[in-house]
């Protein structure tokens, strides 16, 4: 068996141990069985499973549908052991540099925070003793208290919680609390990591090569610390460093925030802001407010505080959180922000105990949980709530029907409200009514229905109608709504038989019309006029660039500014329609979500249509080279999620943060009228992150903690006007040595790439690959300076927590975004917002695929394990050639695209498994295939799981695969794209990467860099440094 095999064990830290704990049985998913009787004769197709031993299915990562449990340190590549086994082909065991002795190694991976003030943390103090977390597999029983904790008021599901009851807000869900466990377990994790300083040994090849095999490897990483984290649940409090992104795990929400909310770059942060510049480091916050939960976690508690509000400081207005405190017998508030004592209100009041604390803590969620909801007053209102107003805005042009377009996104539209085959919503109560467990969309939501060519279509679809009725508005000029929200807004489960019918039809009653150009703009103004006086989201279509009528576009990307300064103008719009549009839409509480198909890959525009959703908080979904038999199920799945996704709209931000640090910036998709102000969204869903940086504006104590609070004021999609409070808190400390032990790997490289995508309209591509360049080597040679000087020169040594960090920005580099040569500006527009709003988990996807082999899956595979009830998903391996073997065929996936790809000589049996009988030859498939056949046997079923398994835990795109056949398909170029390890995308392989950040690290050390262009080194220029100061001083945290 090949490498990929061997894991490293993947250990919790002596400080913080973890033990299974028995409790409730956790339900298992629908899986494809496998067939009655079916066994898989020998090795019909090359599987090479002769020398994989039982014994190592154990350490395979098992990904369950419903993975329960949750780590506590992301360190299944930190080789805790002290020593790295040089056994292990994919260890870090004997590498040393190309230039005398390339060794990889980090120090001493710490756990715990150095000594703080006693009550610095408002009674969550990380110096007590830790509470271990809880395996998620339990059996029936009660989960014990963490240290000190009463037991929680126990309240049905979803009740808001009012002042009333007991006179204070209780819990919506008990919390779920792990059990206090010895620290005798698991010995071993902060050990250091040994260094190979010789320049020979494993790691270097008779030529003084590199050998791959010895360098950080990424799938390693992810393996580990999922299979870890299928049977450990993260604290929040008593761990300091987040999973890594790509990795599922079930949080335990402590009173900090759960890293699916909010990750810090820097766990610990250094006092001054001279010594956060020595680490290179920019100091910022990942936030995605709306983040979806999984399986076992505790819902996000919803209180009521009535018509006063919930508590907030006078000064600085910041939300209550865990980490106030109470003074002068519970009469006083003390700000964790700004420090302001806050005199308490009759109606809050509860007495403390002697050490400060409240007596009723135990019993308030705002007190003890990270992330809460406020229900607010009508002083928080801009409008009165409602519930969301969807408004399918669909192209029926001829692209869009001869295309097959608008018959795919229709039937999208009836998956997304109704479901599909057995999922179709049919049962109705004897009153009529829909059940809720049954609806797609809230109850209080309604849906409208209108189309555009040359001119615009509104349906009228009232339930008390026997069919919709169409009114056509032909003056585009001077735009209107010709029908009252009581006809075009309706309950789609009411009109049901009314809106099925409309979208059967749609597709034929437009074939005969044949009207090319479409008019866009004021079909868009019209839709934001009809939501203007409740807010609301549009879904639109589009098939062919808009050339009708005002807001016209023209072919922009005449391949004449490719590759030159100019080309950046290519990247936004300076259409005036788009631009206020975009305003209007955010000022009345709208946003906006395009599928865009460009069929043969013609020019869309992005830059201009997609500003809209940009701007509004919506997304783009673009489907270039658009075929209708390959790429409607893709289509129609993501329909579906973004209707049923959780979606808030109005919506306000602003981040808080200490005395000390100020807010810098903000990146993402969203408007910020001026600096300062508040973030406005038209809309915002479970799928957006914004990016936040952060500066001193004065000095840190290191003997407290810094603290930042993100609030969100939105409109939910069921009318309810709420606050989503999301809290972090981070350590201080007085030496950059600290704080590089607690570096949030995927923060970092998250932050770094939301701020290059923003920069996108500003600077020249090559500039920024040049300052990612850059800021990478002024990130390691710190480290090397700052903490690692005792090592020799010539050895390359790696910050534990960033050992995958060099390979993220290659990734990075080599995105349709910012990589060289010529590539669509449509593309490059695309993947830069995408950029921007993407969340940890999809950027890590993004930039490094996942790569599983299907011709040596093992027989457990792809089915639940029998113990635990998790999937067993083998290990993944490394994205090189190098790795691929003949007669392989190998899924790929980076979460947006997922690729089968088949090697020229792949075995006919294997093909047959997987496709069905007669199936023995490449030439015989479907190259338009998206989904695999079910099928009786054990390979079929064992990759469907595995797809199914991969789609829930993704991001926002619905997962498809697209054949890609060796020497027959297009689609391999975007394989081989996707081997980022490789020399690719006009950019360097992995290993010459690194020999290059070596060579200028070296340099750096002994005075001799020099920041000049470059070749092959991606070096910036002289001349660039002070052109992009703004973008430097962000990312070293000081200002401009």
């Amino acid at each position: 068996m090949s490498s990929y095999g061997h894991l490293p064990p993947y250990q919790a830290p002596t400080e913080d141990p973890r033990q299974t704990h028995p409790g409730t049985q956790q339900p298992r998913p629908k899986v494809a069985p496998g067939p009655p009787g079916y066994q898989p004769g020998g090795s019909p197709y090359p599987q090479n499973t002769s020398n994989f031993q039982q014994d190592q299915y154990a350490q395979t990562p098992q990904n369950g549908y419903g993975y329960g449990a949750t780590p506590v340190q992301d360190q299944g590549y930190f080789s805790p052991q002290g020593q790295i086994p040089t056994d292990d082909p994919g260890s870090m065991g004997g590498l040393a540099s190309q230039m005398g002795g390339m060794g990889l190694g980090g120090e001493t991976a710490a756990v715990s925070r150095p000594g703080k003030k006693k009550n610095r943390h408002a009674y969550h103090n990380i110096d007590q003793p830790t509470v271990a977390a809880q395996a998620f597999n339990q059996s029936t029983g009660n989960a014990a208290q963490y240290v000190n904790q009463d037991p929680p008021q126990q309240m049905s599901a979803g009740q808001p919680i009012t002042p009333a009851m007991n006179q204070f807000p209780a819990q919506v869900n008990p919390p779920f609390s792990p059990a206090l466990q010895s620290s005798s377990q698991n010995p071993g994790f902060g050990a250091p990591v040994q260094t190979i300083t010789t320049p020979s040994g494993p790691g270097v090849s008779a030529q003084g090569r590199v050998d791959p095999e010895q360098i950080p490897s990424i799938p390693r990483a992810r393996d580990g610390a999922t299979q870890y984290y299928l049977d450990h649940v993260y604290p929040t409090i008593e761990q300091h460093i987040p999973p890594p992104g790509a990795v599922p795990f079930v949080a335990h929400d402590q009173g900090n925030s759960s890293p699916k909310f909010a990750r810090l770059t820097l766990n610990n942060i250094p006092s001054t802001s001279d010594s956060l510049s020595t680490t290179g480091l920019p100091l910022g916050l990942v936030l995605q407010p709306l983040a979806s939960l999984s399986f076992g976690e505790q819902p996000i508690p919803v209180l009521d505080f009535g018509d006063v509000g919930p508590p907030r400081c006078r000064r600085c207005r910041a939300y209550i959180n865990p980490f106030m405190t109470f003074r002068s017998g519970g009469n006083k508030l003390v700000c964790n922000m700004c420090t302001f004592p806050n005199d308490v209100s009759p109606e809050y009041f509860a007495p403390t105990d002697p050490s400060g604390v409240r007596v009723d803590r135990a019993q308030r969620p705002e007190l003890t949980t990270g992330t809460v909801e406020y229900l607010v007053p009508k002083e928080y209102w801009a409008k009165e709530p409602v519930g969301l107003r969807w408004l399918f805005v669909i192209d029926v042009s001829q692209d869009a029907v001869s295309k097959g377009f608008l018959a795919a996104f229709c039937d999208g539209i009836l998956a997304a409200l109704y479901g599909e085959g057995d999922e179709r919503v049919s049962d109705e109560d004897p009153d009529g009514e829909i059940p809720e467990a049954s609806r797609k969309i809230p109850i209080g939501s309604k849906v409208g229905i209108v189309t555009f060519d040359k001119a615009m279509h509104f349906y009228n679809c009232n339930d008390e109608l026997e069919q919709a009725q169409m009114l056509v508005m032909s003056d585009i000029e001077d735009p209107f709504v010709p029908l009252g929200s009581n006809g075009l807004f309706v309950d789609p489960y009411k009109s049901k038989s009314i809106i099925v019918s409309l979208l059967a039809q749609l597709p034929k009653l437009f074939s005969q019309v044949k009207n090319p150009e479409p008019a866009l703009l004021p079909t868009l103004e019209s839709a934001v006029s009809s939501l203007s006086a409740t807010g609301g989201k549009i879904v639109c279509s589009l098939a062919s660039l808009p050339t009708w009528g005002p807001g016209r576009l023209v072919l922009r990307d005449k391949n004449d500014l490719h590759g030159i300064e100019s080309e950046k103008k290519l990247f936004q719009t300076d259409h005036p329609g788009f631009k206020k549009l975009a305003g209007r839409m955010v000022e009345s509480g709208v946003g906006i979500d395009f599928f865009i198909a460009a069929p043969a890959g013609r020019y869309m525009d992005i830059a201009a249509i997609g500003h809209l959703s940009a701007v509004s908080g919506g997304e783009t979904y673009f489907y270039p080279n658009y075929v209708a038999p390959r790429d409607s199920l893709q289509l129609s799945l993501e329909i579906k999620h973004t209707v049923t996704r959780e979606t808030g709209y109005q919506a306000l931000m602003k981040v808080r943060c200490s005395n000390g640090l100020q807010v810098t910036s903000y990146h993402g998709n969203f408007l910020q009228h001026t600096f300062g102000a508040d973030l406005e969204f038209g809309v915002i869903d479970a799928d957006k992150a914004i990016g936040v940086m952060f500066s001193y504006d004065g000095k840190l104590d290191s003997k407290l903690d810094a603290h930042f609070q993100c609030a969100l004021l939105y409109t939910t999609a069921s009318g309810e006007r709420r606050v989503r409070c999301t809290n972090t808190v981070a350590g201080v400390s007085e030496h950059a040595v600290e704080c590089m032990k607690f570096i949030d790997q995927e923060a970092v490289v998250n932050i770094m790439a939301k701020e290059a995508a923003t920069r996108m309209t500003e600077r020249p591509l090559k500039d920024i690959r040049n300052v990612l360049t850059e800021k990478s080597i002024d990130i390691l040679a710190g480290y090397r300076k700052t903490i690692s000087g005792s090592h020799p020169p010539g050895q390359l040594v790696l910050p534990e927590n960033l050992k995958e960090f060099s390979m993220y920005i290659l990734g990075l580099t080599k995105t349709r975004a910012y990589k060289a040569g010529h590539e669509p500006s449509d593309r490059r527009t695309h993947t830069m917002r995408q950029l921007k709003s993407m969340s940890p988990t999809e950027l890590s996807l993004f930039l490094y695929p996942r790569i599983l082999p299907l011709h040596s899956l093992p027989p457990e595979s792809g089915f639940p394990d029998p113990t635990t009830g998790h999937l067993v998903v083998p290990p993944t391996i490394r994205a090189s050639f190098s790795r691929i073997e003949d007669g392989g065929a190998y899924l790929v996936d980076d979460g947006q695209i997922c690729i089968l790809w088949l090697h020229a000589h792949v075995s006919p049996n294997l093909l047959e498994d997987l496709f069905g009988p007669g199936y023995t030859s490449l030439q015989s498939l479907d190259p338009m295939l998206n989904a695999l056949p079910i099928l009786e046997t054990h390979l079929n079923a064992q990759v469907r799981n595995i797809l199914a398994y991969w789609g829930s835990v993704r991001g926002s795109k619905a997962i498809t695969i697209q054949l890609a056949r060796q020497g027959l398909d297009g689609s391999e170029y975007e394989f081989a794209r996707m081997l980022v390890e490789d020399r690719n995308n006009e950019a360097q392989s992995y290993v010459d990467w690194l020999v290059n950040l070596h060579r200028h690290i070296q340099m750096e050390l002994s005075g001799q860099r020099r920041r000049e262009d470059g070749s092959g080194g991606g070096i910036s220029t002289m001349g660039m440094e002070n052109a992009m100061a703004g973008i430097t001083s962000l990312w070293t945290g000081k200002e401009g």
